[in-house]
């Protein structure tokens, strides 16, 4: 599931909306919205606060505070996620779920998974989810190991570009104890949640590109060779690839002969994220640019362009 930071801040009540639908409740999009709005809006109001503020849910009807807790939760093996403009990400994530002895997580109707979360845990200004809760092997009488995968869909306006950065990762836990959250009547102090934040998550990074042209092909030894090249990366919000501007990056140069590269100068993009510089051709080799990248922008390496110095 994905949150825009429009609907963000309703905070507990959105994230409880949020993974209602991936399990058995939702067969498409559609309904899958449906149910969110529904039980996002109804949680929301009938507290007029987020749901997760200690009460006990008989009172105001809001969610009963579940006993679960979340733990190890480990993003994407701990590396950045690089997303684009057009592609879904797929991003791995597991952790272990302890809950007490009258929880169970077998039920039908118990959902849990991680969610990714941008800015504060109480009002983020994003999140986002996957398309299906997670699933847990049991490996002890309260205590599960689990797996699941969050879902990005950049083409689908899912992130902006001020998004690309530090995020932090959160489990959530839900039982309906038989409610059912299409229901527009649904008793949600019959409905317990545990929502917990803070974890470590790797960043979410804008994806990159770095490319080189080294003219001319082929040319005499001693005479300059023209190095030219572009650093893009993507734009979450026109779905496009723009230059990367004022960024440090490596001219790099291997012989034909070698497999390993060295830095012949550091120059930088200019206001389009173009780069040209200038070299003396010594002997046949490979040029290329070598970008280090940045918290929001992903190390890159264009490939090698071959030049036979004669």
């Amino acid at each position: 599931m994905r949150i825009r930071a429009t609907v963000a801040a309703v905070s507990g009540a959105l994230a409880l909306s949020a993974l209602v639908v991936p399990g058995a409740h939702a067969a498409d999009s559609s309904s899958y919205r449906t149910d969110v709005a529904k039980v996002r809006e109804a949680a929301h109001a009938a507290s007029g606060k987020s749901a997760y503020t200690g009460s006990t849910g008989a009172v105001d009807g809001v969610p009963y505070d579940l006993d679960v807790t979340f733990s190890n939760i480990k993003v994407n093996g701990g590396k950045a996620i690089a997303v684009g403009i057009s592609n879904h990400v797929s991003v791995p994530v597991t952790y272990t779920l302890n809950h007490a002895a009258g929880v169970d997580i077998t039920a039908d109707d118990f959902l849990n998974g991680p969610y990714l979360y941008k800015g504060s845990f109480d009002t983020p200004d994003n999140m986002l989810f996957g398309n299906n809760p997670g699933t847990c092997t049991a490996t002890s009488a309260t205590a599960a190991s689990c797996k699941a995968v969050i879902d990005i869909y950049p083409a689908e306006g899912e992130l902006l570009n001020s998004d690309a950065g530090a995020w932090k990762a959160a489990g959530l836990a839900i039982a309906y104890n038989g409610e059912d959250p299409a229901d527009e009547n649904i008793d949600l102090s019959k409905v317990g949640v545990a929502d917990q934040g803070g974890f470590t998550s790797p960043n979410v990074q804008r994806y990159s590109k770095l490319t080189v042209n080294a003219a001319p092909e082929p040319v005499k030894k001693g005479k300059t060779v023209t190095v030219t090249g572009k650093l893009s990366r993507a734009n979450w919000e026109d779905n496009a690839y723009h230059g990367y501007t004022g960024q440090s990056v490596q001219l790099q140069f291997r012989k034909k002969s070698s497999s390993t590269y060295t830095t012949v100068k550091t120059i930088k993009t200019d206001g389009s994220g173009n780069l040209k510089t200038t070299t003396k051709a010594t002997v046949d080799g490979y040029f290329r640019y070598s970008f280090v990248g940045t918290s929001t922008t992903p190390a890159v390496k264009a490939a090698g362009d071959y030049v036979d110095v004669r």
